[in-house]
């Protein structure tokens, strides 16, 4: 079968598309063919060795966590899936194996979907959504009535978390280029602020909750918003510690099946809309990478990764 392998840490141009031979699932595994794959920033940092400290991997490496695809064959001890089942699931980062024509997933990590939902939408739900879906009330504890502010609210875990604070009962703030607010307030944004043209510390405070995707000066500043025995909830800094009376804490999503099965329910539900950027095939997953690397993609970017 096709990958997108490494065998050395680099740049998207480090990536090379080869035939791998992929294991028989074992106990307690399923071997899925792959339809979808996305992309998410810690592909990137897979790919560039700065994981290596805490997310170690072996050369060669399929990159790739997030994926979409139909049962083709499941192990000893394997009760919930057949063959033929279409499924959705997060790999283990260490493991990869997502940017590939199929891949061997353990059978926890995965959870049904129905015919009413694409591939595609279904393989950008896993890390994005489940990053939103913990950071709101795993580690921000979020509750009705109070105040969020997401930044980044138009990327892949903004456009998530907006949606699932203002089903929350949250009074929803968000920040986003001026080209995206009427996206994020269709997905349920009670105010969008223009951050190419307005500092938001300036127009905030009291803010109960922040998710922060972006880091550096913006964590910064977004200090001066939080209030007195809020929550600051970065996705990015590793080092991330409390400020006086405010908590900072970082969030780091492995994989959450029960999460991922209430996700997708919501979905099925017509209360979860899934913001699709581009679809690439998966001779095309370089160029997917690099739009990652190099932009703020609207939503989700997608590998379609079928034979």
């Amino acid at each position: 079968m096709k990958a997108l392998r490494i065998r050395e840490f680099g740049t998207p141009s480090h990536t090379v598309i080869e035939h791998e031979t992929l294991a028989a699932p074992g106990i307690g595994q399923v071997s899925v063919r792959v339809e979808a794959a996305s992309v998410n920033p810690l592909d990137l940092k897979m790919l560039a060795g700065y994981m290596q400290p805490f997310l170690p991997v072996s050369f060669p490496y399929t990159l790739g966590t997030d994926i979409a695809g139909i049962v083709e064959a499941v192990g000893p001890l394997v009760t919930r899936f057949k063959p033929g089942d279409r499924v959705v699931g997060r790999l283990e980062p260490t493991a990869g194996g997502g940017f590939a024509e199929s891949a061997v997933i353990s059978a926890h990590a995965l959870c049904p979907i129905s015919v009413d939902m694409s591939y595609e939408q279904a393989a950008a739900l896993p890390t994005a959504a489940g990053t939103a879906w913990l950071a709101l009330f795993g580690v921000g504890k979020l509750a009705a009535g109070q105040r969020v502010l997401i930044h980044a609210a138009a990327g892949g875990v903004g456009s998530f978390a907006v949606q699932f604070a203002k089903q929350a009962g949250a009074y929803v703030i968000a920040t986003a280029s001026s080209k995206n607010h009427d996206l994020v307030k269709a997905l349920g944004a009670d105010e969008v602020i223009d951050y190419r043209h307005e500092d938001f510390s300036t127009l905030l405070r009291d803010i109960d909750l922040v998710i922060d995707s972006i880091g550096g000066e913006t964590t910064e500043r977004t200090w001066r918003v939080v209030k007195s025995g809020g929550t600051l909830v970065s996705l990015v800094d590793h080092t991330i510690k409390g400020r006086g009376d405010v908590h900072g804490a970082m969030t780091y999503f492995l994989h959450d099946a029960a999460a991922l099965d209430g996700i997708v329910k919501l979905f099925e539900a017509k209360r979860l809309q899934v913001i699709l950027d581009t679809i690439y095939p998966l001779e095309d997953a370089r160029t997917a990478l690099e739009q990652v690397a190099n932009s703020h993609a609207r939503g989700k970017v997608i590998i379609q990764t079928s034979h």
